[in-house]
């Protein structure tokens, strides 16, 4: 069994990805980032960073005590790991779908985030920063779609993590939506992952865990997301 620390964020999403493609069992342990549950002590344990999604897992494959994972990017390649799944069958295979992850961990997830920052959560409209994370964000976005010509997937012919990392960071924001119509086959792409099954479950948990998501964020909620409520070191 396996402790999912989880609220319905894109990088929350792309745990869930993984474990319904896989169907590994799992439990959600909310971690409403609003209320500030990702600096309690317990979570902290886990997750010293002071972020989710992070996991803990039950049985492990050394048989030991159970094996807590932070960060997404590493949690997405402990699973496929785990279950011998969606990182490639050999080597270069390995290689491609590795680096594609850390595109999306350096780079996509990273911009687009800022971008959706300075377009919804900012508090005042920056034009710079609008302009200058809009543009890197769709200069990734081209990136993306010359490597998908001729690809059913960013790493090739099978779906893997890469994919379940970058699809929940295309287009994120319902209040700033991004402009995907001259992304031909990020379009097509996107629309393949969003048909699956597994795509499917994974996102209904966003409703179940956080009815509420998507309306304006409280004050507290904005000290808790944005660094207000972060202690600096001593």
């Amino acid at each position: 069994m396996i402790d999912l620390h989880y609220w319905p964020t894109p990088n929350g999403h792309k745990v869930t990805l993984l474990l319904e493609e896989t169907g590994l069992d799992y439990t959600i342990k909310p971690v409403n980032i609003g209320a500030g549950d990702q600096f309690k002590p317990e979570f902290l344990a886990i997750s010293p960073n002071n972020k989710m999604p992070a996991i803990v897992d039950h049985a492990p494959a050394d048989g030991g005590a159970p094996l807590g994972v932070f960060e997404s990017g590493a949690i997405l390649l402990y699973l496929a790991n785990k279950t011998g799944r969606f990182f490639g069958a050999d080597t270069r295979q390995k290689v491609a779908v590795n680096q594609w992850l850390m595109w999306q961990m350096g780079g996509l997830g990273p911009m687009t985030g800022q971008y959706g920052h300075f377009n919804v959560y900012a508090p005042e409209k920056i034009a710079y920063a609008i302009d200058r994370y809009t543009r890197e964000a769709q200069r990734l976005l081209g990136v993306l779609d010359q490597q998908l010509q001729g690809r059913a997937f960013v790493a090739g012919d099978d779906y893997s993590i890469a994919d379940m990392a970058i699809f929940p960071w295309v287009n994120p924001y319902d209040a700033a939506p991004l402009d995907l119509q001259p992304y031909a086959q990020v379009r097509r792409w996107h629309a393949a992952i969003a048909a699956r099954p597994a795509t499917g479950r994974a996102y209904a948990l966003k409703q179940q865990v956080n009815p509420n998501a998507g309306q304006p964020l409280s004050e507290e909620e904005r000290k808790h997301l944005f660094g207000q409520g972060t202690k600096s070191p001593v």
